[in-house]
């Protein structure tokens, strides 16, 4: 069993909140628009970091992260892209690698707009965590934690940040 929290686009915005709520968590994933390599290396030192780089992210970020990640942990493949879409509105970047192998998890960020939907035709989790920095038209910032326990998402929350 394994307990990961998980944001986007930060956009160079640091709340300490982040280390107090993923206190328990294992993991920290981001799925890009770090906006800085400060965000990541306080992430990254405080718990193991796994990410992707987004649109914002300059070269320091994208020599330490993918612009793809798939990986496989407590027996669940997961797929994390910055710009993904949604059920239904996969972006064209990533559709092709989706349908032709689905993961049981794919995250994607960018749209600041926190979505958690299951895809019943390729049989996967679809998580977008919402936007944790300040930068952006989102009203609320959020965050989210779950748990991988042998392939099966569980205890989902959702974090909303007040000012």
């Amino acid at each position: 069993m394994i307990r990961i929290g998980l944001l986007s686009d930060t956009h160079a915005w640091w709340d300490e909140r982040y280390l107090q709520h993923f206190e328990q968590c294992d993991e920290i994933w981001h799925v890009g628009d770090f906006g800085s390599m400060e965000i990541a290396d306080k992430l990254s030192a405080f718990r193991p970091l796994r990410g992707v780089y987004g649109n914002i992210d300059g070269q320091d970020i994208r020599r330490v992260f993918p612009q793809v990640n798939r990986f496989t942990v407590e027996g669940a493949e997961v797929l994390m892209k910055h710009i993904g879409g949604y059920p239904g509105k996969y972006d064209p970047s990533i559709a092709g690698s989706l349908y032709a192998r689905p993961p049981k998890l794919f995250i994607s960020g960018h749209s600041h707009i926190l979505k958690v939907k299951y895809d019943k035709t390729l049989g996967m989790l679809h998580i977008n965590p919402g936007a944790a920095g300040k930068y952006g038209f989102h009203t609320t910032r959020t965050l989210v934690r779950f748990t991988i326990d042998n392939g099966v998402f569980k205890d989902l929350e959702v974090i909303e940040l007040a000012e």
